[in-house]
Parts: structure tokens; C-alpha cells; sequence
């Protein structure tokens, strides 16, 4: 296993070109908690992920002869940008294998950085099984995303900046894909100070490394859709295992909308953009997953680099959620003059109407009747309530669509 010495060389070894990234007190966050929360927003790196870090360490340990051969690493985004922007500054070929589903931003970005990028597979253990023929085939080195002293190590250089922004942490609250981000923050910590409690979160729909503590070995689980892509691996690392078990001292699981919800508020509350494998660690706190009541806490806000067409559903699912967007169905009188009066009744409410859509057809409709769907932008729980009754009172048959 890595040990302390090995992140803090990585630390003065990729210091001139990683960001020291904030690591800043939230207080809308500590209130909705009742811990002291500090966000460590990695999600500022240049290509907007920690990644960088594990990247560059690599990158900077090779040969000059196997820098004369460049790179070459599987990856559905973060960890693909990290080493083509790195390998691009230093002169080095760098070869991608990306997943045929990731998303268009990321491949264009991947590219961007001067990258040669090739879509392959399904899934990321396909593209990787790919890498790792090419790597053979073509003898390019391979940087793998987390399993990797090097990478881990970078990581970890995150653990000893939490610590050295904050000496008086008292818990750090890390998302786990394969393991390499917790197990570098883990041993920073606990061999700087061994007080310190390091929790791990991960998609309940994909807990691999939860798995492999539980099974004490590294265990391959079905494929699974998540919106915490980043940390969606479906087997734990063989070299981070050992360093959770040895360093971690939890493993919680958070569920898909409890991530939506915690990518909704960090944009809202603190103006942070985080993906859903950047927000699951806020999410866990946000639930209450962990013992943190009165604790300084250190979370990890470790990219953002998230879909646009994803954050726009879900900053919708949110707004519903929230009770600040409702769709109601309401029949109609079909004569002229019927829709003008139940708008009316809804302005008079002060609901601002943003979408319509009429059926007479359907939904039960007596002839002569229409349907009409009505989207509305409220004030919440209590102006829907509002707007419910002043219905009631008026007459009009209802149904609220959720």
C-alpha cells in the first residue's frame, strides 16, 4: 500500500499545476444540518474534477521512454480529461477509450485537450477492456483510473489540503467509485492525524466497494444506471480495498433522488455546480446518513462536470418536488369564455402559467367538456393549497398530476 510519504511527494510534485482548491464554510449547509460543514470544492480544477490530481502524479513518474510512447486510459469523462489536459501540457500522446453513451460534452472536452479519443463499449468496463489491449498492442502506458499507486497518491494530496486549511476537521465525507480518491484522502488523514473519521458514499444502485469490505475481496456487481456516473464502477479496486479497510471507517449508501435533490441545493443554496458523483457525499450529510451532529465536517465536492440536459431534468423534478411547479388537470365547459374565467381565477392567485394542453378525447371527458393540463410556476406547498381550494370554491372538477 501507499503510505503518507508517497502523498506528500505527490503533493510537492503536482503542486505548481493543481489549484488549491477552497475549502469554505457553508452556512446554509451547516444550519440544514446542525454540523459545521465545509465544502471542498475540487469541482474548480481546470477540467472541473479531482481527477487531475491522480493524473498528473502518474504522468510525472514515467520514463522519458515511456513518455516517448505516450498514455493511453479508459474513462466515461473526468479521469479522461484529467490526463489528456496534463498530457497535452507535457508533450504526451494520449490515448482515450470512452464509452459509446458518454455524453457528447465530454468527449468534445476530452478531445478539446488533444486527446485522441476512441468510442468503445458499452459501459466503462468494456472501454477499459479495450485500453488495456490497446496499451499491449501499441506498448502505450496505461493510466488507470483508480487502481494505481500513482493515482492514488494524487488523490490523496486532496486529504492533506483538507488538513492544512482546516487542522481542526473532524470528519471528511468522501464519494467511492473504484476506491483510488478515499483511499489517498484516507491514509493523508488518519496517518496525519488519526482522530480524524473518513466516511465513504455511494450510489445505493452500484455500492461496490461496500461490497468488497463486506465480502473482504473486491467483487464484480451487474451493471447499473445512475446519475452519479462518475462513481458508477462495478468492481472496487485490488489496491484500494486494502487501504479502506485499513483507513475508512464507514461505507453509506445514498439513493438516486437524495443525490438530485443535494445537486439542486449545492447549485441553489451555495451557486456550486456539482455532478451527481460530485454531490453524493453532500447528499449522505444532507440525509443524515452518517454521526455527524455538532461536528466539523469536511465534504467533498469533487467535480462538475454534469450533462446540461440532466441538470435541466432535474432542477425540473426539483421544482415539483419542492412544491414550486405543478401540473393540474382541470375539466372545462367546452364554450368560449370557460378557459378565460379559470385563468382568471389563477392569476387572481397570482400563479404564473408557463405551459397548456388541451384533450377531449380523453381522461374521462364528458362530451361537451374538455380537458385542459395546466403547468403553473407557485410558491410552494401552501400556494398550491391555495390555488386548490379557490377550485373547489369556483366548482371545477380537478386532479393534480404527479
Amino acid at each position: 500500500m501507499i503510505g503518507l510519504p508517497d502523498i506528500q511527494t505527490a503533493l510537492g510534485r503536482i503542486r505548481e499545476s493543481i489549484r488549491v482548491s477552497p475549502c469554505t464554510r457553508s452556512e446554509a449547509f451547516s444550519v440544514l444540518t446542525g454540523s459545521s460543514i465545509f465544502l471542498k470544492l475540487d469541482n474548480q480544477q481546470r477540467t472541473g474534477a479531482f481527477k487531475e490530481r491522480g493524473a498528473l502524479n502518474k504522468l510525472l513518474t514515467l520514463s522519458p521512454d515511456e513518455r516517448a510512447r505516450g498514455v493511453i486510459a479508459a474513462s466515461a469523462g473526468n479521469h479522461a480529461q484529467g490526463v489528456a489536459y496534463h498530457a497535452g501540457r507535457h508533450g504526451i500522446q494520449a490515448r482515450i477509450l470512452m464509452p459509446l453513451p458518454t455524453p457528447l460534452t465530454k468527449v468534445s472536452a476530452t478531445r478539446a485537450y488533444g486527446a485522441d479519443v476512441v468510442l468503445h463499449g458499452a459501459n466503462y468496463d468494456e472501454a477499459y477492456q479495450k485500453a488495456v489491449e490497446h496499451s499491449q498492442q501499441d506498448r502505450l502506458t496505461l493510466i488507470h483510473a483508480f487502481d494505481d499507486d500513482a493515482v492514488i497518491a494524487g488523490q490523496g494530496t486532496l486529504g492533506l489540503e483538507i488538513l492544512q486549511q482546516h487542522s481542526d476537521i473532524e470528519a471528511i465525507i468522501v464519494p467511492i467509485g473504484g476506491g483510488g480518491l478515499i483511499g489517498g484522502i484516507a491514509c493523508a488523514a488518519k496517518e496525519s492525524n488519526p482522530a480524524v473519521r473518513v466516511f465513504g458514499v455511494q450510489p445505493a444502485k452500484i455500492p461496490s466497494m461496500k461490497s468488497a469490505v463486506a465480502a473482504g475481496k473486491p467483487v464484480t456487481l451487474d451493471s447499473a444506471k445512475t446519475i452519479a456516473d462518475g462513481i458508477a464502477v462495478r468492481r472496487a479496486g485490488e489496491r484500494t480495498l486494502p487501504l479502506v479497510q485499513k483507513y475508512v471507517d464507514d461505507i453509506v449508501t445514498v439513493e438516486e433522488e437524495e443525490i438530485a435533490n443535494a445537486i439542486l441545493l449545492l447549485l441553489e443554496r451555495e451557486k456550486t455546480l456539482a455532478e451527481g458523483a460530485g454531490a453524493a457525499a453532500m447528499a449522505a450529510v444532507l440525509n443524515r446518513k452518517l454521526p455527524l451532529a455538532g461536528k466539523r465536517v469536511a465534504v467533498l465536492v469533487c467535480g462538475g462536470n454534469i450533462d446540461v440536459t440532466l441538470l435541466a431534468r432535474i432542477i425540473e423534478r426539483g421544482l415539483v418536488k419542492d412544491g414550486r411547479l405543478v401540473r393540474l388537470r382541470v375539466h372545462l365547459p367546452d364554450y368560449p369564455g370557460a378557459l378565460h374565467r379559470l385563468t382568471g381565477i389563477l392569476a387572481e392567485h397570482r400563479a404564473n402559467i408557463v405551459e397548456t394542453a388541451y384533450d377531449r378525447a380523453y381522461h374521462g371527458v364528458n362530451l361537451g367538456d374538455t380537458a385542459i393540463d395546466i403547468t403553473m410556476e407557485t410558491r410552494g406547498p401552501d400556494h398550491i393549497a391555495e390555488l386548490l381550494a379557490a377550485l373547489v370554491a369556483s366548482g371545477y372538477t380537478h386532479e393534480r398530476i404527479l
